[in-house]
């Protein structure tokens, strides 16, 4: 397995201050002994470790943590897009031979067209010059938009993270369902089967997510990408081996390839990987 997701944090770290004691089961330390320790047992081959902070020291500090650690194939991290020294610093962190892209906290930013910004073109033309992806960290609201911006950089490969968080909790497909599926139409698109498990209320049963489940697969196909999102995952009272579990009941039966290609393929596909 490769997983397309997940997260280190130190708390107090540099640049960290998320998540606080609002959210007990998150507040403490996650480092790659811990990622170790919670896999015991499951096929891991390797990670990508998605940047958790909207800070500088943050990405640096995961690019160190990262850089002689196997389990760690690939780092996402965090730029200022819209800063005029933008595209100077992507070209410093492309330069870590683990940097496969970069993520800007989108669902944290109020104008949902932020990213259709013209000042942000030359971060993103960096991107393309550098070989880098984009992790899209959206919420519904922003699927439109995502469109737009697609049609704006047809070269640059973006994926979806968390399904665009659909509201799970309500069990409400529409709108969400017919604007991914047209998303899905763009070939540089692609999308994590991760983080549903936090976007339903607790004690919600995890197989009231069957539905959005199948979309996300019908609508990317081999497009689609597992990802863990741990430690955020235990927010959801599930343990990593639990949404293991419960992507492949919800997925149904898969052949071989398919089962490898979600799992594995699609990860190192996207993200360039050997």
């Amino acid at each position: 397995m490769v997983d397309s997701h997940q997260h280190f944090w130190r708390i107090g770290g540099p640049g960290q201050v998320w998540p606080d004691a609002d959210l007990p089961l998150l507040h403490r330390d996650f480092l790659p002994d811990d990622l170790r320790a919670a896999t015991v047992g499951i096929d891991l081959a390797g990670t990508i470790l998605i940047q958790s902070q909207p800070d500088d020291r943050d990405t640096d500090w995961m690019f160190e943590l990262a850089e002689n650690d196997p389990l760690v194939l690939g780092v996402v991290g965090w730029v200022a897009l819209e800063a005029d020294t933008a595209p100077a610093r992507i070209a410093q962190l492309a330069a870590w031979p683990k940097c496969v892209g970069l993520r800007p906290m989108l669902q944290s930013i109020k104008d949902s067209d932020w990213i259709l910004r013209a000042d942000l073109a030359p971060a993103i033309e960096a991107m393309l010059a550098q070989g880098l992806r984009f992790d899209a960290l959206v919420q519904p609201r922003h699927l439109p938009v995502l469109a737009r911006f697609a049609e704006r950089w047809p070269d640059l490969s973006i994926v979806i993270d968390h399904g665009a968080k659909p509201p799970a909790s309500d069990h409400i497909l529409d709108p969400w369902r017919g604007e991914l599926a047209v998303l899905a139409r763009y070939p540089n698109i692609w999308c994590k089967l991760s983080g549903l498990r936090t976007e339903q209320a607790s004690g919600q049963a995890a197989d009231a997510l069957a539905p959005f489940v199948a979309h996300i697969l019908a609508c990317f196909g081999d497009r689609t990408m597992w990802g863990s999102d741990w430690p955020v995952l235990l927010h959801s009272g599930d343990a990593y081996q639990d949404w293991i579990d419960l992507t492949a009941r919800l997925v149904g039966d898969l052949d071989a390839m398919q089962n490898t290609r979600l799992f594995e393929g699609a990860a190192r596909a996207f993200y360039g990987l050997a």
